[in-house]
C-alpha cells in the first residue's frame, strides 16, 4: 500500500494563518453558491448525547463539495456551562477526505471554523436579504460565533449603532469591549432584549438557553428588518413568522419535520413553515436561482442551523493558505 500523509492544523496554526474578513466571507460564498447549483451533499447533522441534554451534546456533520474535490465530517461539542471551567462553550475537529478514494487529507482545529462560518452565513444572509441601507444592529448573545457575526456583519455595512445583549453581565461587557476595541467603534452594551432588539435594521439572536423561551418579542421587530435567529433552543414567539414577507433557510433538510432542536423547530412542527411556503435556501439566492430581498418594505427571516459545506470549504481554505505558509505538521497516517 502507498504511504499516507495527513496534515494536522492545530489551534495556533488556524491564528498564524491570519484569514482576513474577505477569504472567510469568499470561501463561504463559494460553498453556498455550490449549494445552490447542487454540486455538494449536505447530510442532516446527526447529534449525539453523552449524558443529557442539560449538559449539552455534539454535533455531527458530514458533506461533500464538488468543485473543491473535497468531503469532509466535523464533530463539534456544545456544552453550554463550559465557562465554568473556562473552556469554550464549542469546541470542533474538522476531517477531511479525498472522494473519490476516501484517503483522509487534513484533521484541522475546527474550532475557529465554527465561530467564523457561523459569522459568515449571518453576514452574507445580510447581504442577500437586508436593506442595503441598514445602519443599526441589534445583537442577542456573546458566544464565540456571536463575535463573527458581529465583525463581519460590521464589515459589510459599517454600522452606526451596534448593540449587544447576552444574559450573563459579565459576559456581555467583555463581548462589547472586544468589539468596540478591534472594531474601532462604540458598542452599546443593552440589559434587556427589548432595548437590544427594538427598532434595529437588523436582528441576530444567537442566544444559549436552556429549553425554549419566546424571550424575543415579534412586536419588537421593525417592518423590513432582517431577524436572523439560530439558537439550538428557539427564543422567539410563533407569530414571528405571521408578519414575515419571506422566510429563507440555509437547507431545508436540516430544518424540516422530525428533527430536533432549532430556533424555529416549532414553526415548522406546526406547519408555520413548510417546504411549500419557504421563499428558498440562501444558495438558491447567492448562485442566483431565486431572488433575494425585492423591495426595502419587506420583513424577512433567515434561519440557518449550520452546514457542513460551509465547515469545510473554509478548511479547505484554511488548509490551501496553510500550505503556501508552511504551517501545520504532517503525520503519517499509513
Amino acid at each position: 500500500m502507498q504511504s499516507i500523509d495527513i496534515t494536522y492544523l492545530n489551534g495556533p496554526d488556524v491564528r498564524a494563518l491570519g484569514l482576513t474578513d474577505a477569504e472567510i466571507l469568499a470561501a463561504v460564498q463559494s460553498a453556498l453558491d455550490a449549494q445552490g447549483r447542487g454540486q455538494t451533499v449536505i447530510e442532516p447533522r446527526m447529534h449525539l448525547v453523552p449524558e443529557s441534554s442539560d449538559k449539552g451534546h455534539f454535533n455531527v456533520l458530514r458533506g461533500y463539495i464538488a468543485p473543491l474535490h473535497v468531503a469532509g465530517v466535523k464533530v463539534v461539542s456544545d456544552f453550554v456551562d463550559n465557562y465554568k471551567v473556562d473552556l469554550p462553550s464549542e469546541m470542533a475537529l474538522l476531517n477531511l477526505f479525498d472522494p473519490v478514494n476516501g484517503k483522509p487529507l487534513a484533521v484541522v482545529d475546527a474550532t475557529a471554523i465554527t465561530d467564523m462560518r457561523t459569522g459568515a452565513v449571518t453576514a452574507l444572509g445580510a447581504k442577500y436579504l437586508a436593506r442595503k441601507d441598514s445602519k443599526v444592529l441589534g445583537h442577542i448573545g456573546s458566544r464565540g460565533t456571536s463575535y463573527w457575526n458581529v465583525r463581519l456583519l460590521d464589515s459589510l455595512y459599517d454600522f452606526d449603532e451596534i448593540r449587544v445583549h447576552s444574559r450573563r453581565p459579565e459576559s456581555q461587557q467583555a463581548f462589547g469591549e472586544r468589539l468596540s476595541r478591534d472594531l474601532g467603534k462604540p458598542v452599546k452594551v443593552v440589559n434587556d432584549w427589548e432595548s437590544c432588539v427594538r427598532g434595529a435594521d437588523i436582528v441576530v439572536e444567537a442566544s444559549r438557553l436552556p429549553q425554549p423561551t419566546p424571550l424575543l418579542k415579534t412586536e419588537w421587530i421593525k417592518p423590513g428588518a432582517l431577524v436572523m435567529p439560530y439558537g439550538t433552543m428557539s427564543a422567539v414567539e410563533l407569530s414571528l413568522t405571521d408578519i414575515m414577507s419571506k422566510v429563507v433557510v440555509d437547507d431545508w433538510g436540516q430544518c424540516r419535520k422530525g428533527l430536533p432542536y432549532g430556533a424555529l423547530r416549532a414553526h415548522v412542527d406546526s406547519d408555520r413553515i413548510t417546504e411549500k411556503n419557504l421563499h428558498a435556501e440562501l444558495g438558491q439566492i447567492v448562485a442566483g436561482l431565486k431572488p433575494g430581498r425585492e423591495r426595502d418594505d419587506e420583513t424577512i427571516l433567515f434561519w440557518h442551523r449550520g452546514l457542513s459545506t460551509t465547515d469545510i470549504a473554509l478548511g479547505h481554505a484554511m488548509l490551501e493558505k496553510a500550505r503556501k505558509m508552511g504551517l501545520g505538521q504532517t503525520l503519517k497516517f499509513a
